[in-house]
């Protein structure tokens, strides 16, 4: 199923700046096969729903094993059944 969503991922604990585990986090979102599109507070993606909770999963995994302890991640999620969803068509 296609979907669309944004990701926001928050590292909690780590100091006054997070830049470093939001880079971290971008990075990941770039080198999975979604669409991306990033913005200051947040990404979007389009993609296989599958591909988009996976690489969340991912981004919690790979960032707590390196040392961020804690980590609050909001999705905003949409699917479709009458069309393919895609982030192009949102801005038109």
């Amino acid at each position: 199923m296609k979907a669309v969503a944004e990701i926001q991922v928050v590292p909690i604990g780590v100091g006054v700046s997070v830049r470093a585990q939001v880079r971290r986090a971008q990075e990941l979102i770039r080198e999975s096969n979604l669409v991306v599109q990033e913005h200051s507070f947040g990404t979007n993606v389009e993609g296989d729903l599958e591909d988009i909770l996976a690489v969340v999963a991912r981004i919690h995994e790979v960032l707590h094993l390196e040392g961020t302890s804690r980590l609050s991640t909001a999705i905003k999620l949409g699917t479709r059944t009458d069309k393919e969803p895609d982030l192009a068509s949102k801005l038109r």
